[in-house]
């Protein structure tokens, strides 16, 4: 550590000029309206005056980041140009270009963020907020993104604090849901680590106390221990991440801008998850994988198996849910190949079967996307529906399941979109049942962090 590091200011949640900024940016959000702009009737002058707070207190707090120098400056002039417009529409492009947290992945450096921004999974709406992170980056990480996984995109962080669009189940900071008016290029995406482990840890704990499921040593270590399974969750995201823009994909897996059948976004998030499982499994075995390494890549299949079973199916609404879709279809494959068993009202799983099964769901996607450049767009939405169908049971009402109509299939695709139920396939009675006991744990995940759990 230089001696510069061993004097420069450490912020922290309880700092005044923290408690500041979060204070005045919580006032000026109660003035905006959705896009961003002041609501009707809200005081101008007020509005001004509480900008003038904020860069006072970013100014105030910059000594302590001079790693962000260059972000932190174009931010100050993004607010002083947003207040002399009036507030108009924001537009932070300049400091969103300016601010790159890939170029020094240390652990533990601070960041300070702030963004008129939605929250992804918390706010819809364009308000302003302020972030203190921390960079998540062990060294096993570090030699594992350098020498097999490279993705100098991928940003993990844990919360420090944060203003109220974070006081949500976001628990991803995406440059994508910054203010702007132009689309700039994304060099970067970062994932609160943190907060995915802490919710993982209260739900797997509740499920397995519900469905008097035996866990294994290794799954409650990470019930017990949160740093150890923030860092497997940052080699699941590490993994997951880089995955959808490799393999044999069907051109753009997630057809960018346009709308397709749910179930597609489902089965993408599903590969890539499922490409994070196969890795661990393969670094376990390796005969080269160093022993923290093979640990943690251990770990990551349970933190994959359980949040995909247990979590994501019961998380959110009905409505095109693709990541709960995703859930229901790895349960039910597992069930159907007899690796995970429900009798006697207890859950067992055959732990020497799973990983061997659970890749080979994952080679079924694979095979499935490697087919499909041959095949016309629609005709990979009809065989991707079906093999969702193949394992789960589509709703008693699905004109997919029936048969779509001529009319449909020789039509555009907004057809086959548009003949999709937003609840394709419906929960299961399991999870109908589960969902009675859990769903109490998993909202009360709502605003969850590290520190909290």
């Amino acid at each position: 550590m230089s001696l510069l590091e061993s004097t420069r200011p450490t912020v922290t949640a309880e700092s005044p000029d923290w408690l500041a900024l979060k204070a005045v940016v919580t006032s000026f959000r109660a003035l905006q309206q959705r896009d961003g702009t002041l609501a009707e009737g809200a005081d101008a002058a007020l509005a001004a005056r509480l900008i003038d707070e904020v860069r006072g207190s970013v100014r105030a707090l910059a000594p302590a980041f001079p790693h962000d120098a260059a972000y932190l400056a174009a931010l100050d002039e993004d607010l002083a140009a947003w207040a002399a417009s009036g507030f108009a529409v924001p537009d932070f492009r300049a400091s969103l270009a300016a601010f790159n947290p890939q170029r020094d992945r240390t652990d533990g450096l601070r960041h300070l963020v702030v963004f008129p921004m939605t929250t992804q999974n918390g706010s819809p709406d364009r308000l302003l907020e302020a972030l203190l992170v921390d960079v998540i980056w062990p060294d096993f990480i570090d030699a594992l993104e350098r020498d097999a996984y490279s993705n100098p995109l991928f940003v993990p962080i844990r919360f420090v604090d944060f203003t109220g669009g974070y006081d949500t189940d976001s628990a991803v900071l995406f440059p994508e849901t910054v203010a702007m008016k132009e689309l700039i290029p994304f060099t970067w995406g970062a994932i609160l680590q943190d907060r995915e482990a802490a919710r993982f840890r209260r739900v797997v704990a509740a499920a397995a106390e519900i469905t008097k499921l035996d866990l294994p040593e290794d799954a409650q270590r990470l019930l017990q221990d949160q740093q150890l399974a923030e860092r497997a969750f940052v080699l699941w995201d590490l993994i997951h991440d880089r995955t959808h823009m490799r393999g044999d994909l069907p051109f753009d897996p997630f057809m960018i801008k346009q709308r397709m059948p749910f179930f597609l976004y489902s089965l993408e998030e599903l590969r890539c998850d499922l490409t994070a499982f196969r890795e661990a499994v393969r670094l376990v075995r390796a005969e080269d994988t160093d022993d923290e390494t093979r640990d943690h890549a251990r770990l990551a299949q349970y933190t994959i198996l359980f949040d995909r079973i247990f979590r994501f199916p019961l998380t959110g609404s009905r409505v095109r849910n693709y990541d709960g879709l995703g859930g229901q279809l790895l349960f039910a494959w597992l069930h159907q190949h007899h690796v995970l068993h429900w009798t006697d009202t207890s859950l067992a799983i055959d732990w020497e079967q799973l990983p061997h099964t659970v890749v080979a769901l994952s080679d079924a996607i694979n095979d499935l996307y490697w087919a499909s450049i041959d095949r016309p767009k629609t005709a990979h939405w009809l065989a991707a529906y079906d093999l969702v169908r193949s394992t789960l049971t589509p709703n008693p009402a699905s004109r997919w399941a029936r048969g779509l109509p001529d009319e449909i299939l020789s039509g555009a695709p907004k057809g086959f979109t548009d003949a999709v139920l937003d609840d394709e396939f419906p929960l299961s009675m399991f999870y109908e049942a589960l969902g009675k006991k859990l769903r109490p744990t998993i909202e009360s995940t709502k605003g969850i962090t590290g520190a909290t759990a």
